[in-house]
């Protein structure tokens, strides 16, 4: 019999059907407002008794909370409205103090039933929903200052190589180098080296007492490189830092002369957003002193998990985490958390050439932190500006076995979470120079909720607009159309949700553009039709034409506009992505709903017997 779907196929559409809707479920639940309470770093833990402090404080200042709950890193409670989550983050954070970080958070309402198989409600974007917003300073001081402890270690390994003798390698001011000398000869070596390999200093001598001088000042160009460098090497670890959160369409770009700013659409943790971008997470290999080295070549550090505990390392740094290539959390013999690390070629050569001749010493595995340390103020008191502080201590000292090559593990960490989170942190790139949060707000929908409610009635009168106009043209076949018109946006939804694809205004101007696509090829469809009717062919035969030959046209209008889409995917940032995004979801969707969804229904009416005439608009009365 003509027209007529075999038993599977229309068992598989109506499965793909209602996996469609409930992936689109979640949507209906709308987000509470919470406050999320995490631990400033990955050793701070949040129990029981930080959870109760949280609540006593919100109980003293009288703002009403709800379902307080506690995770495996950080604790929750959710408020009614905007302005008690604004209220409740101020309370928690001055009770709480800077141990713990207190972020605006968005709690799902999702059932659980729901989140066990994965489904989640939709992302919406920085224009729909709002995030968090990041405004960051580069450290250009401590970047040129980084650079040249750089050099410094560099020129005195050059100096020892080729056997010049000197008295020191020192820094003065943010960008210049004193080397001290006893002997004229050995200044001219010197001189003559630096300035065939290293012409980005400007060079100058002079006799200061019993010592020679040589100063080595680097070139204006020089600095704006580095500062340039500096920059755009935090831009690329910061976009990978994201990108390793799994924000979606997020926004990190350069703002003036050293600020970068950061701006995340629905993030679900912001503590943690705070805590990865913000921490430079940096590494220092150098090499523990001997017992009889001068303490002037040395330099004490305090172990990061065992308070009291020194040791003395020398000055010179053998490799830093700008040299990591690699980075991933692992175990070691015992079970204890390490972090695997592989360096780069130039590091790799650095580390063989130092251990080689340090093998049975130990060497250290240093971990640098920058940041700011607010020390608040009283009332009435005038607020104290912020004191930017390097904190550096020592996680790992083992003793040298062999020559070393490129390949590491770090041991002598607290937790797996810990070694997670400095594996991401140095996988995604060591940061070029010290960063600091300059601001940061959470902020709402730039366009407002009248025109989101605009956009979402946009949508509704386009559809009623469409609908009327398909069933009055079409009749029967029509409504079929709308069906599938429905299905369409429905299942959009479900594959935006599923895939984790972020909905901007933008967006929604995309799902406008897609239902007028959708309903095109459904009047293709009863066009050809209608003109096969009116050719003389019976109606079976009319509706398997129809479909067959309108196939063709549809399939070439919908690929181009699909190549569009992923053009723009491709080359487009922010708002356009999110526009091609939903475009080019809406035209796969499309094919299915347009075509084998209304052919199934069409064949469940018509298929499979003897049908004299059509309703499908005007045919219909010229049949009559």
């Amino acid at each position: 019999m003509l027209n007529k779907y075999p038993l599977w196929k229309n068992l598989l559409i109506l499965v793909l059907i209602g996996i469609g809707f409930i992936y689109a479920l979640p949507n209906l639940y709308p987000e509470d407002f919470a406050v999320q309470i995490s631990g400033a770093s990955a050793t701070t833990e949040v129990d029981k008794g930080v959870l109760r402090r949280a609540e006593n404080a919100l109980k003293e200042a009288g703002i009403p909370y709800r379902d307080p709950e506690l995770g495996e890193t950080n604790a929750m409670v959710r408020v009614e409205t905007n302005e008690q989550q604004l209220r409740a983050k101020s309370v928690l954070q001055n009770a709480l103090g800077n141990d713990y970080v207190v972020a605006l958070n968005l709690a799902p309402t999702t059932p659980e039933w729901l989140t066990k198989i994965g489904a989640a409600p939709m992302k919406l974007g920085l224009d729909l929903r709002g995030g968090v917003h990041f405004l960051l300073e580069v450290d250009i001081p401590e970047a040129l200052k980084l650079r040249l402890d750089v050099y410094s270690s560099e020129l005195k390994q050059r100096m020892r190589d080729e056997r010049i003798r000197y008295r020191s390698v020192d820094q003065q001011g943010e960008r210049s180098l004193v080397m001290r000398f006893r002997q004229s000869e050995e200044l001219a070596k010197a001189e003559s080296l630096v300035r065939k390999d290293y012409p980005e200093f400007e060079l100058s001598s002079q006799q200061r007492g019993e010592d020679m001088l040589l100063t080595l000042r680097l070139t204006d160009a020089k600095i704006r490189e580095i500062e340039d460098y500096s920059v755009q090497q935090n831009l690329t670890t910061l976009r990978n830092r994201v990108n390793e959160l799994g924000v979606a369409e997020p926004i990190v770009q350069r703002q003036g002369r050293n600020r970068i700013v950061v701006e995340l659409p629905g993030v679900q943790d912001t503590a943690q957003a705070k805590r990865v971008i913000g921490q430079t997470a940096n590494l220092e290999f150098r090499l523990e002193a001997r017992m009889d080295a001068p303490r002037s070549s040395t330099v004490e550090y305090e172990f990061r998990n065992q308070p009291g505990r020194t040791a003395f390392l020398e000055r010179d740094i053998i490799v830093t985490g700008n040299s990591v290539a690699d980075a991933s959390q692992g175990f070691g013999e015992t079970g204890a958390p390490e972090v695997n690390i592989t360096l780069d070629g130039r590091g790799g050569s650095a580390m063989s050439r130092v251990t080689s001749g340090a093998v049975h010493r130990r060497m250290a595995v240093v971990f640098v932190e920058h940041r700011l340390l607010d020390d608040g103020s009283q009332a009435g008191e005038t607020a104290a500006a912020p004191r930017r502080i390097i904190d550096k201590k020592i996680i790992s000292l083992a003793t040298i076995q062999t020559t070393l090559g490129s390949k590491f593990r770090i041991t002598g960490l607290n937790s797996v979470a810990e070694a997670q989170e400095l594996a991401l942190l140095l996988r995604a790139g060591a940061l070029a120079a010290p960063i600091y949060f300059v601001e940061e707000r959470t902020i709402g929908p730039s366009l407002g909720q009248q025109n989101i409610d605009a956009g979402i009635l946009c949508i509704m009168i386009g559809f009623a607009f469409i609908a009327a106009w398909m069933f009055t043209q079409y009749h029967l076949f029509g409504l079929f159309a709308n069906i599938a018109l429905t299905l369409n946006i429905v299942l959009m939804i479900a594959l935006m949700s599923l895939f984790g694809a972020t909905l901007t205004m933008p967006g929604i101007a995309g799902i406008v553009l897609t239902m007028g696509m959708a309903v095109d090829a459904n009047v293709l469809i009863n066009a050809r039709i209608r003109e096969e009717v009116k050719a003389g062919l019976p109606p079976q035969s009319a509706i398997r034409a129809g479909y067959d030959r309108a196939f063709t046209a549809i399939m070439d209008s919908n690929l181009t506009t699909l190549m569009v889409a992923l053009i723009l995917y491709s080359v487009g940032t922010g708002p356009i992505r999110g526009f091609a995004v939903t475009l080019g979801i809406g035209i796969v969707v499309s094919m299915f709903t347009a075509i084998i969804v209304t052919r199934a229904m069409v064949n469940l009416v018509y298929g499979g017997r003897n049908v004299k005439k059509l309703s499908i608009g005007w045919i219909k009365r010229a049949q009559s």
